[in-house]
């Protein structure tokens, strides 16, 4: 435990390899778009001629997902070097404060979509006691809105992973 480390085990050495973080990218990819798949499963389905119902995704059922795409665009832009970088002025002091308030914003706007896509399956859906084809457009949205969540994260710490192929300069 002398050599600085925070926690009693070491980090595996497949962690910091550049196939993790392809695999990292790659599957934070994949996560977004199969939770697009399923919110734009099920706006073409309630606009359907076969669906029949009285229940339409409407503005309102977008808005939560669009929250979150835009909560995960804003956490990628930050590195996780800037989250500590007060020693190097690259624009002005505190640039980590300003780095963690973008954090803690984009972090703000997906809890909102998440919360947002909660609020919309249960005052649209489930207080008028739609049935399962109605109700499924709620439970997507909120499917939708997770796993953008899930592929944030994921596309985050796989883009932030430190291997031997990284240079950094410091003067």
């Amino acid at each position: 435990m002398s050599n600085g480390r925070l926690w009693r085990f070491a980090r595996p050495e497949w962690m910091n390899s550049a196939s993790t973080r392809t695999a990292g990218v790659y599957s934070a990819g994949a996560l977004f778009s199969l939770g697009f798949f399923f919110f734009i499963h099920a706006s073409t389905w309630s606009h359907s001629p076969k669906y029949g119902g009285d229940a339409h995704i409407k503005f309102v059922d977008w808005i939560p997902g669009l929250c979150s795409s835009f909560g995960m665009l804003v956490i990628n832009c930050i590195e996780k070097s800037r989250l500590s970088a007060d020693t190097f002025s690259y624009s002005g002091s505190g640039v980590a404060w300003k780095a963690r308030l973008v954090l803690f914003l984009g972090f703000a706007l997906m809890a909102g979509g998440l919360a947002g896509s909660v609020t919309v399956l249960v005052l649209k859906y489930v207080v008028p006691e739609y049935a399962f084809p109605a109700l499924y457009f709620g439970i997507a949205n909120v499917i939708a809105n997770g796993l953008i969540m899930l592929s944030s994260v994921v596309l985050w710490v796989s883009q932030n992973i430190e291997d031997d192929y990284t240079y950094n300069l410091a003067l």
